[in-house]
């Protein structure tokens, strides 16, 4: 691996692009070639866990506006082959495939996961490549080899840069991941990868609102959004458009105006040219619909249910973990809406407290039932929530960052306090479905998971079709890429999609 170090620069140094962030990042994915057998592997557990979550999200309201936008650009000329939306027989332009697809895997929040110096999600990656990869009659191998590329960008990025601390959205990251992911894709000069890289992060720029106070749809948008810009920096980089350059190290640019200023100085580590892509191991997928850093905090409440007895009982809980999860999804936010009954699915899939209520209560997760209006609402429920807070423990935060992958963690300790003096006391440091956890997921895991989501929405006929597709992934040609996308009652999803308000399109 090499460290490369990423400063501000004025632009009387007259910075060579062979020595800014974004061609580095380019010329990584042009020269990623022959793939890790673990690296590609994973990859696939990745493409299953996407059109799992994605078929479970197709009757929720956001990912049908977004379908209805994608459907309104239809194509399937032999020039504009175009690519498949999730739900329908449509085939429509490849960026507006992104924008559903990527809209409807990141609805229930339950996809795969990074978290370093930022946060991530790089199957957000997946649906801009896939899309490209129908549109321009790519095989699986070129896709494979794009999505492999693509998480080693994204995990880069987020190891060496943190965009939170500056309050900016971490699809800055996304969106040159995706670019680079499609520069291997098409197997693009890095001229062209490095300029489109640069259109990506300047266009997707956005701050942390989104994912703060009363959290909206547009959580599910926002990585879209990223992907579907991509795809048109692409496409004008290709075209032969420059862009703003450079735009990491600039002193009018990323660095310099949106993070630490013009004293800017970060370390990026990204692989030797012919060093094996391996990034896409580090990361972890989700057992429960819910933001990461709440995976381990559901297994430890279902474990704790045992110990607590009566919950009426309960005088407090204190929740002592790191300090993102502390102030993103904890009392350290100083969110009201965390504790209100009436809050979002959005929001209280980002409130600990909620989420710790519930699981306690339940001993289980589901990515709708714990969610429901009614679900929230309960008095019990209300009454438990409003006993939890989380304190910020520098033991915890130090292990969130620990540099050892196999060290590092993302739960937290509970102690809960009864009304008649006992306190009850547990930890649990990763969730059980991480790889250094109780249950780590294997293939097993994410077939499974898949047919759990599937279950009423894909045929048992169709799930192993679908299956079969996305295990054989390197062996697929061309026109073997719709396999990817599972059938589904169309007719049931165009019933709910007409009782939509209409818009532009």
């Amino acid at each position: 691996m090499i460290e490369h170090r990423v400063r501000v620069h004025p632009s009387t140094d007259r910075l060579p692009r062979e020595d800014q962030l974004a061609w580095k990042l380019a010329a990584v994915a042009t020269a990623t070639q022959e793939l890790d057998p673990d690296s590609a592997a994973m990859a696939v557990n990745r493409v299953i866990d996407n059109a799992s979550v994605a078929v479970a999200s197709l009757l929720r309201r956001p990912v049908a506006v977004a379908r209805a936008q994608a459907t309104a650009h239809r194509t399937g000329t032999p020039d504009t082959p175009g690519a498949s939306v999730f739900g329908t027989r449509a085939r429509v332009s490849p960026e507006w495939a992104a924008w559903a697809n990527g809209t409807a895997v990141r609805e229930l929040d339950f996809h795969d996961t990074y978290l370093a110096a930022d946060y991530s999600h790089p199957g957000d990656n997946i649906p801009p490549l896939l899309a490209v990869a129908q549109h321009t009659g790519r095989t699986g191998a070129d896709l494979l080899r794009a999505v492999v590329a693509a998480y080693e960008i994204h995990v880069a990025l987020v190891k060496g840069i943190c965009l939170h601390e500056h309050r900016i959205d971490h699809v800055a990251h996304l969106s040159a991941a995706t670019a680079c992911g499609l520069g291997a894709l098409l197997r693009l000069p890095t001229e062209t990868v490095y300029q489109a890289v640069q259109q990506a992060v300047h266009t997707t720029t956005a701050t942390r609102q989104s994912r703060k106070g009363e959290i909206s749809s547009w959580k599910a948008y926002a990585p879209a959004f990223a992907g579907k810009a991509a795809i048109e920096a692409v496409d004008r980089a290709m075209r032969g458009e420059t862009s703003p350059s450079p735009i990491y190290e600039g002193e009018d640019g990323f660095l310099a105006w949106m993070l630490d200023g013009p004293e800017s100085d970060y370390t990026v580590v990204l692989p030797q040219p012919r060093e094996p892509r391996r990034a896409i191991l580090d990361t972890y997928t989700k057992e429960h619909s819910a933001e990461y850093q709440a995976q381990a905090i559901i297994d430890l409440a279902r474990r704790l249910r045992e110990k607590t007895g009566p919950l009426e009982k309960v005088r407090s809980v204190v929740l002592h973990t790191s300090h993102h999860t502390h102030h993103v999804i904890g009392s350290g936010a100083n969110d009201p809406q965390k504790y209100d009954p009436s809050a979002s699915r959005e929001t209280l899939d980002h409130s600990v407290p909620y989420i710790f209520a519930v699981a306690l209560e339940d001993g289980t997760w589901h990515h709708e039932r714990s969610y429901a209006p009614e679900r929230a609402r309960r008095p019990e429920t209300v009454a438990l929530w409003r006993k939890i807070s989380t304190v910020e423990d520098p033991e915890w935060t130090r292990r969130y960052h620990d540099p050892d992958p196999d060290r590092r963690a993302f739960g937290g300790r509970a102690v809960i306090t009864l009304e008649d003096g006992p306190v009850v006391e547990d930890e649990l440091a990763v969730a059980d479905a991480h790889p250094a956890g109780a249950r780590p997921f294997d293939r097993s895991g994410y077939i499974g998971k898949f047919r759990t989501l599937a279950e009423g929405v894909v045929t048992s006929a169709d799930q192993d079709r679908f299956l079969a597709a996305a295990e054989h992934l390197a062996e697929l040609g061309t026109a073997d890429l719709d396999g990817l996308f599972p059938a589904v009652d169309t007719e049931a999803v165009a019933a709910y999609d007409a009782r939509l308000p209409k818009g532009l399109f």
